[in-house]
């Protein structure tokens, strides 16, 4: 139970040992796809590729097409459910969950008995190293849905020999008298929702910081690890550890947070990895800011290979936590349609919400929106001053807002305060890029 890792043989494999094994698994993964799935099959053809083709990490990266979320939408739309996505016949499949479908188009993502289970061990490697453990309980505030990332949670906590309450129905003032009842250690949640929870206890006179939580993990939005001043509010908050994971609905929960608290690795027993720039498909190389291309081995009901994420990462070799799977500094640090250039300067989303939150005068409520001005991508910061904060002293307050960013990011936006409890709430996805630049401006689909 004192364990630094939940499975230290292979979080601390050597990179060789990890390269031939990805290599052993691809190999077997390009048979298993051209085989069953009629969409990878036609990808391999018409490309003129074989999967014996396939001998070396560089193979794979550079012959293989890559795939893309909107294509297997359109594949189910033609032919719904799933479309000739589908790796195994219909009637294994035991689970159906989708995407957030914030663009009006969800994806289904069907999964096997086998992918359950792998998927939701993927969780558990991040847990155990926090220090969650099976005799913790996992109290989990949000409507369940078909939303895949907090099934899969579920999943984890059932792998772990957990105890498992469910909030679905209950309000925000529900889940306080649940958790102060029930007495749950583990809080499950997205970030955001874990500091509106504690907000609003505050006004009931409950101090969270003094509940039965010891421990609260996230996913679905930058939170611990790529926000370190989101870490340390909720963990003042809440009187507990704060732990996060990185995953993409329809590929897995496939970066547990570094326990070093700056990042998450990447679960190479689970996936392979590699980063592109994303306007010429090169490799990058490590230490620079490149798309996240990935390949799962959980999904046997519906494969997913070199799949771009459009998520922008910095990848780093070595850790000094101790394990050796690829890590990813700060998690994702933006999107390649949510990176905007403002007068030649890259802004990324995650850069521009640490500096807010590094203003304590400002709540966690805010919003990044995206326009066209003079033929450039401009983006305003609207963001809820605390409620503490008197209104006239709410211009002095964006000004220096808009100086932190302009000292730090070397570029100066132009930030708006809106009244408290101006700005929508979330329980699940918390929505912070508003995009209202025209259609033919925005590059890819929201996941």
């Amino acid at each position: 139970m004192n364990a630094k890792f939940w499975n230290q043989h292979t979080e601390t494999m050597p990179r060789a040992k990890l390269d031939a094994l990805h290599l052993h698994r691809l190999q077997a993964l390009c048979h298993y796809a051209y085989e069953r799935s009629a969409f990878y099959r036609r990808k391999f053809d018409d490309a003129k590729l074989k999967p014996a083709d396939i001998r070396t990490l560089e193979d794979f990266k550079r012959k293989l097409p890559l795939t893309d979320k909107s294509e297997f939408i359109d594949q189910q739309l033609s032919n719904p459910p799933y479309g000739p996505t589908l790796a195994l016949p219909e009637d294994l499949v035991v689970h159906h969950c989708e995407t957030s479908g914030t663009t009006g188009k969800p994806l289904g993502i069907p999964y096997s008995m086998y992918d359950t289970l792998r998927y939701g061990e993927s969780w558990v490697y991040g847990m155990w190293a926090l220090g969650i453990r099976p005799s913790d309980s996992f109290y989990f505030a949000f409507g369940w849905g078909n939303f895949a990332g907090f099934w899969s949670t579920y999943w984890a906590a059932r792998r772990l020999g957990c105890k498992v309450i469910s909030g679905g129905g209950l309000d925000t003032k529900g889940h306080i008298n649940a958790i102060m009842r029930l007495k749950p250690t583990v809080l499950i949640s997205t970030p955001t929702f874990a500091l509106r929870m504690a907000a609003v206890a505050a006004e009931m006179g409950i101090d969270m910081s003094k509940s039965s939580i010891r421990f609260t993990y996230h996913a679905g939005e930058p939170g611990p690890t790529a926000l370190p001043a989101m870490r340390e509010q909720i963990e003042k908050a809440w009187g507990a550890k704060a732990g996060e994971l990185l995953g993409i609905a329809e590929i897995d929960a496939f970066a547990p947070g570094c326990p070093e608290g700056d990042g998450v690795h990447v679960n190479e027993m689970n996936v392979f990895t590699w980063s592109m720039d994303a306007e010429s498909g090169n490799e990058v190389a490590e230490g620079e800011i490149g798309e996240n291309i990935i390949t799962s081995y959980v999904n046997s009901a519906q494969p997913l290979l070199n799949y771009r994420s459009h998520d922008l990462v910095r990848r780093r070799a070595s850790c000094a936590c101790g394990r050796t799977w690829t890590k990813l500094e700060g998690a994702v640090l933006g999107r390649t349609d949510f990176m905007v250039t403002v007068r030649g300067t890259n802004v990324y989303q995650t850069a521009v919400e640490n500096l807010i939150g590094e203003m304590p005068e400002v709540s966690n409520s805010y919003e990044l929106v995206l326009t066209r001005e003079e033929d450039n991508d401009a983006m305003t910061v609207k963001f809820e001053p605390k409620k503490s904060v008197p209104a006239d002293m709410w211009w002095e307050i964006s000004k220096r807002l808009s100086d932190k960013i302009h000292q730090g990011l070397h570029v100066r936006l132009r930030c708006e305060a809106v009244a408290p409890d101006t700005l929508p709430r979330y329980e699940l996805k918390t929505k912070r890029i508003i995009d209202q630049r025209p259609k033919e401006f925005r590059r890819a689909l929201d996941r």
